[in-house]
């Protein structure tokens, strides 16, 4: 595994190599709507990180771009990750977690390893019961050597287990149906493409004494859709609570702009997730 700006190489059983690149958005632009990232005050502005706390990586496996995340240092967690759906085709191809060296500043004196981010350490034995829940989920991958490069460090959030494999996983299984359904690439529209960003808004509590454990949960796409000829769009919201204990988890179906009413309340003010808020919101039932 070798990342750019970085003399350490590791080789990872007998995939190919990883060469993520902390560098802003304009070198990945292909992955957000109208090749614009989102504005969120006072952290992106025009797919450039406005705080040193929080860095651009464009994610490089086998070659090629294969998505995007916003990682937050402070925290230990990504904002969001940026991706491409393409087809229904739904794997979960598992391999080793990746971390991402680009994020550690030189130093020649001693400190803790990985001061920026998670590793995977963090996540062992722990008695919060979380556990690695991606953002860029592997079963929207589309094939297995975009599947692989999901699993970095870089693009996990500690998730609750039961929430995890449970109504959220059902969310991810069925938005992907859902958008190999009503998305169109609209250049070709006997082809599948659908714009996704998923996030989490940061908590109160840390695991490991390191890693902030999510909030909530959040996800949204934007793609064309050829029957109604116009830009639609779709979002997803929910606490990130452990659904064994909790009297009701739902994964509460919004529009977009509802999306961005909460993310202004729990969050960040005034933020936009898609160029022109994607022109039209239009909800589909994926239960």
């Amino acid at each position: 595994m070798m990342f750019v700006l970085s003399t350490a190489v590791f080789f990872i059983l007998a995939f190919p190599a990883i060469n993520s690149e902390v560098v802003d958005f304009s070198k990945c632009s292909e992955f957000f709507f109208n090749g614009q990232s989102p504005v969120i005050p006072g952290i992106l502005v025009n797919s450039n990180s406005q705080n040193n706390n929080y860095q651009t990586i464009c994610q490089k496996y086998d070659g090629r771009y294969r998505f995007a995340t916003l990682y937050d240092t402070t925290h230990r967690i990504p904002v969001f990750s940026a991706y491409k759906v393409t087809a229904d085709v739904r794997n979960s191809e598992t391999t080793v977690w990746m971390e991402e060296p680009q994020l550690e500043l030189p130093s020649d004196e001693m400190g803790m390893p990985y001061e920026n981010q998670a590793t995977d350490e963090d996540y062992i034995d722990n008695n919060l019961d979380v556990n690695r829940g991606h953002l860029f989920p592997s079963c929207h991958s589309g094939d297995e050597v975009i599947s692989r490069s999901t699993y970095t460090l870089t693009n996990t959030v500690p998730q609750k287990e039961s929430f995890n494999s449970g109504s959220w996983n059902r969310m991810e299984m069925e938005t992907i149906m859902l958008m190999a359904e009503n998305c169109h690439d609209s250049e070709d529209q006997n082809k599948v493409l659908a714009h996704v960003l998923t996030g989490a808004v940061p908590g109160k509590n840390k695991l490991n004494e390191r890693v902030n454990i999510p909030s909530f949960m959040w996800m949204t796409f934007c793609c064309y859709n050829s029957s109604s000829e116009s830009w639609i769009s779709q979002a997803y919201w929910a606490p990130n609570q452990d659904e064994n204990k909790a009297d009701n988890v739902t994964i509460n179906e919004i529009s977009l702009q509802e999306l961005q009413i909460l993310l202004n309340k729990e969050w960040v003010n005034v933020v936009q997730l898609f160029y022109s808020n994607c022109n039209k919101k239009v909800i589909f039932h994926w239960y």
